[in-house]
């Protein structure tokens, strides 16, 4: 059967789907589970591809995370054919925002993700692969997708494929690495009217550092951001602060170039503590890497993004974000295709997100997803020569980085 015959029949298996999709994404909107605690959402994706025929685990890695599998590969076997399967996945994320839900289309991407996979299954029974939906939940804030590769989950996949809402129909061209540091500086409390000379002021510790990190911006590459703040200034005006706490943020779109920032900042920290006497700790959260870009993945997408006449086709994506898809990217080959559903100046974790979250454009978006997302993978199954070509792109790529 032709490409497009089969991309026929899978835009077909999801519209019969689109109105538990829709329901289903409009349950996740109004559960607003936070990252960590997202177990109706991940239940209700999860029976549904359990109804659908998928082989379902719960709680890898992290309690709300769930591997989905349909395994086709006996099909080889009874055509008699040899060679490598494919393994083919999907990603999905469905944690929202703290104190305002979800403010950045999180519930989308379950319902788009599901909808293709069993789109999938239903059309492409004469095609030998292995099918896998990975729900990756904290996204906004741990970053599930690096746990679950810390337990080596999702590299297997061959090729992996996510969506997302956005202003525009459109792919990124990279993401930026990020390092998120809680420090703790302690120092010695003591009356700065009376006593000042005994005090070791913890709070100077943490201002020397900002100071520093503001010399370093005209030292590092262009591409750098380096943010900051105080989360415990110590106390009364009068009173020295034994303990101050500071949350830094580093980024660079090149994860390389990031650790020797890291590297400096360290310096930064050390000779903070040692002009103001004063000792730290460090919390490190769990780095977010850039990702290695594939352009191919990309190509495929935004083609199947204009067969199926998705709103506001855009350019990629020059400036973006952090994400943990990044790491997932940093070792396999993939791409997130971004959907139109709001307004084209609205921005991600905002009330116009929030407000689009139900409206027709969002369910629009949920369809298009699913059948660009599907299409694509059709496309890698009847031409094994161009994930080939993706995998040597993937890997040239990550050869000239690492």
């Amino acid at each position: 059967m032709m490409s497009q015959d089969l991309k026929t029949l899978l835009g077909e298996v999801i519209e019969k789907q689109k109105a538990e999709l829709w329901k289903i994404s409009d349950e996740i909107f109004d559960f607003a589970e936070i990252s960590g605690e997202e177990y109706k959402s991940m239940q209700l994706l999860t029976d549904y591809l359990e109804k659908a025929g998928f082989t379902v685990e719960r709680g890898i890695a992290l309690d709300t995370a769930f591997k989905a599998t349909w395994d086709n590969r006996a099909v080889q076997k009874d055509s008699g054919e040899n060679g490598e399967v494919p393994v083919l996945g999907i990603l999905v994320e469905y944690d929202a925002l703290e104190g305002i839900g979800h403010a950045c289309g999180h519930h989308l991407q379950g319902p788009a993700g599901i909808g293709a996979a069993v789109a999938i299954k239903e059309v492409m029974k004469d095609y030998a692969c292995k099918l896998v939906v990975y729900g990756t939940p904290a996204e906004e804030t741990l970053g599930g997708k690096i746990v679950m590769l810390d337990a080596g989950y999702m590299k297997e996949l061959d090729l992996a494929l996510m969506s997302h809402g956005s202003p525009n129909t459109a792919v990124d061209e990279k993401c930026m690495a990020l390092e998120n540091f809680v420090v703790t500086f302690h120092g010695i409390k003591s009356h700065a009217a009376i006593s000042p000379e005994e005090g070791r002021s913890a709070l100077d510790a943490a201002l020397l550092s900002f100071h520093a990190i503001e010399m370093l911006r005209e030292h590092v590459k262009d591409d750098t951001r380096m943010h900051y703040t105080i989360r415990n200034a110590g106390g009364p005006p009068n009173v020295v602060p034994d303990l101050a706490v500071a949350e830094y943020t580093l980024r660079s779109y090149s994860t390389d170039y990031l650790n020797t920032v890291v590297e400096r900042f360290y310096n930064i920290l050390k000779g903070a503590a040692l002009m103001t006497d004063t000792t730290y700790e460090i919390q490190r959260d769990l780095p977010f890497k850039s990702k290695i870009v594939c352009h191919k993945v990309n190509d495929l997408l935004m083609k199947n993004a204009a067969y199926e006449n998705a709103p506001s086709i855009a350019p990629p994506r020059k400036k973006t974000g952090s994400t943990d898809f990044g790491n997932v990217l940093y070792e396999v080959p993939g791409s997130c295709i971004r959907i139109a559903f709001t307004d084209p100046d609205a921005q991600p974790h905002s009330e116009e997100y929030l407000k689009a979250g139900k409206s027709e454009a969002a369910h629009e978006a949920i369809i298009y997803s699913a059948k660009i997302m599907a299409d694509s993978l059709c496309d890698v199954l009847v031409k094994p020569e161009l994930l080939a070509q993706i995998r040597e792109e993937f890997q040239a790529a990550k050869n000239k980085t690492i």
